[in-house]
């Protein structure tokens, strides 16, 4: 009896045994790709980081701490109001192929690391609208555009083109992680607001352009270096699995791309205003990492190459038609950035890709499809966040005073600035010329001054 039972123990572990090790397997498979997932969302929250960064140092000292406060409210209000209503919006049943219709507060949805994911990109489209309506803007009504954007705008646009049954979808159109969905949408509904605000004071006298410089080029520079490393995990996390083969690829067309916009950027800034423009350069990486975002999983990196040299002429060339020609004041250059380069990299995947473009053999019928994805995401972004802008202007001034906005946002609207430097001077000795009176000399004096009281 006892050789019995032991021989049946035996064969039931082997049989057993390949279905634990296919289980175990494939338990390990979803763990690792649930992981990158993950790593890769952490990625895309660290960009805020660079958002905040380069939108404060590509503007006045002045504005520093309400720029850092909308985009801390950017990342905090974003999930919350994705949560409740935008994720069904966007990824629930199709209602007609235009909107979802269910998933609200996450109801019958089991993939978390999905939501998670996917609340880091929406933040990411509505903190676009905050770089150029910098230093004019009253902070309760960015905040306003931002539950707009976050609960309809985008998710419906998210809907036509990410959800299998958006109509886009439907038709064939591609964006693999955002040029249209996140970039051209927050673009939009950038350039909509503005025309709505207006420039700022001293920007435009007359036909001239005037200069309003940024007071912190260097950390502009560390927050475009932040994006550039989060924009791996923005492209690379969107293949949604840890796959050995795309993965690699993705993010080296995600460097190419951006490397040679780098490029272009500073050599047709050198050849056109006869001086390496730090400022465009730095937006020329920013440039061919958006121009890239729409095709990372289907081009060659030759093909990521030429998309991010093309990107970085647009960029100089689109900012200075923005800015001198339509006269439209855009502080960092986010319209050009994300919107003119963001129609470029969807419409480059007619050209460029290599399943469907035209420089493989495919026809022009892709083109056609990218650029009619184009053309309704701009409708429907300028309708929707000129309805919501122009609603909101009917019971409050959308931008702040001309007083609050000389003196600046940051005691307009917070009562403090980012940053504190008080002289105290204890006599009349001790006022002499800038240049026997530094920086130094005023913080001795300043211990000075506070030992002896």
């Amino acid at each position: 009896m006892v050789k019995k039972i032991a021989f049946l123990l035996i064969i039931g572990l082997l049989l057993a045994s390949p279905i634990s090790a296919n289980t175990g397997e494939a338990a390990s498979v979803d763990a690792l790709n649930m992981m990158w997932v993950m790593l890769a969302a952490f990625l895309v929250f660290f960009m805020h980081a660079g958002f905040a960064m380069v939108e404060s140092g590509f503007t006045r000292a002045k504005n520093s701490l309400n720029i850092i406060m909308k985009n801390l409210l950017t990342i905090s209000i974003g999930p919350i109001v994705y949560f409740v209503v935008g994720y069904g919006i966007m990824f629930g049943s199709t209602a007609g192929s235009f909107i979802g219709a269910d998933g609200f507060f996450l109801s019958g949805v089991d993939d978390i690391g999905f939501f998670v994911f996917q609340a880091m990109f929406v933040a990411t489209c509505a903190t676009i609208i905050s770089g150029a309506v910098a230093e004019r803007i009253k902070i309760g009504v960015y905040a306003l555009i931002v539950v707009a954007m976050t609960s309809f705008v985008y998710p419906v646009v998210g809907h036509w083109i990410w959800s299998d049954n958006g109509w886009l979808a439907e038709l064939g159109f591609s964006d693999f992680a955002g040029s249209t969905v996140v970039h051209l949408t927050g673009a939009v509904g950038a350039f909509t607001i503005v025309k709505f605000l207006g420039a700022r004071i001293g920007k435009y006298s007359g036909d001239q352009v005037n200069v309003i410089p940024g007071h912190n080029i260097p950390m502009g520079a560390l927050g475009v270096f932040i994006l550039w490393l989060g924009w791996f995990g923005f492209n690379g996390g969107s293949t949604l699995e840890a796959d050995p083969s795309l993965v690699p690829m993705v993010i080296a067309t995600t460097l190419m791309s951006s490397s040679a916009a780098v490029i272009s950027s500073a050599i047709y800034s050198k050849v056109k205003f006869k001086q390496l423009d730090a400022s465009l350069v730095l937006n020329g990486a920013l440039a061919g990492l958006v121009g890239i975002t729409a095709g990372a999983a289907e081009m060659s990196i030759v093909g990521a190459i030429v998309v991010g040299l093309i990107s970085g002429v647009i960029l100089i060339e689109g900012i200075s038609f923005i800015d001198a020609k339509l006269k439209v004041d855009d502080p960092v250059g986010a319209t050009t950035v994300h919107g003119i380069c963001g129609i470029w990299g969807t419409i480059a995947i007619g050209f460029f890709s290599v399943d469907t473009g035209l420089f493989y053999g495919y026809g022009i019928s892709q083109l056609g499809i990218q650029a009619l994805g184009v053309i309704a995401v701009i409708a429907w972004t300028t309708a929707t966040v000129g309805l919501v802008t122009f609603v909101i202007s009917k019971f409050t001034s959308i931008r702040v005073s001309s007083e609050e906005e000389i003196s600046g946002l940051d005691i307009a609207e917070h009562g403090s600035n980012a940053y504190e430097f008080k002289d105290t001077i204890s006599s009349k000795e001790a006022v002499q010329s800038d240049s026997d009176f530094g920086l130094a000399d005023r913080l001795n004096s300043l211990s000075e001054t506070k030992a002896t009281s």
